[in-house]
């Protein structure tokens, strides 16, 4: 499954980017293992976003948990699971088998 998963930073902007580096460390860690396809910050700074794949929401809460920005209580994290119905012929189907290649 799909998971859209919105950061949202709740502590000041100096806080955060302190502890980015090990952050973009948890991102690479599990970018390279497959559970977060991509990442990155929403405009303003204020916000980031990835899409993770996994088996189970529990899957990505567990990943979330090690995540500095969690263990430090700099961000809250919104997950939503995605059932893709459509995706693009490039978009791999491995992630998204279920949804009609257009």
């Amino acid at each position: 499954m799909l998971f859209a998963i919105k950061l949202d930073y709740i502590r000041p902007t100096q806080e955060v980017h302190a502890h980015l580096e090990s952050h973009k460390a948890w991102l690479v860690k599990h970018v390279q293992a497959g559970s977060i396809l991509f990442a990155g910050p929403l405009q303003g700074e204020a916000a980031g976003f990835l899409l993770a794949y996994a088996d189970h929401r529990r899957d990505v809460e567990q990943m979330i948990a090690e995540d500095p920005f969690d263990i430090l209580g700099l961000a809250t994290f919104d997950i939503q699971c995605c059932e893709p119905a459509l995706r693009a012929n490039a978009f791999p189907a491995h992630w998204a088998g279920g949804a009609r290649p257009v």
